[in-house]
């Protein structure tokens, strides 16, 4: 298994699964009420111009993060050839 890194440091187009969540209280709750939970496989499909937001596909919806939201988010990277369909 490839090493943990920050959501905040994927690529456009790069897929990965959440492996863990380190935001607590208010912000933890939120984030997994939004679908980001452990063994959710996402995709980055677009950032803004100055790289904050960041936009993700998840579970057939795409919803945005800001950078220090992300960094909050430990991913796993999925090797080439393994892209979400």
């Amino acid at each position: 298994m490839p090493p943990a890194r920050p959501l905040r440091e994927l690529k456009e187009n790069q897929s990965a699964t959440i492996l863990s969540i380190s935001a607590t209280g208010e912000l933890g709750r939120r984030i997994r009420d939004m679908g980001l939970v452990p063994g959710t496989q996402i995709t980055v499909v677009g950032r803004a111009p100055l790289k904050d937001p960041v936009a993700l596909r998840l579970r057939d919806f795409t919803l945005t993060l800001r950078n220090n939201e992300a960094d909050l988010i430990a991913v796993s990277v999925e090797e080439k050839g393994e892209a979400l369909q």
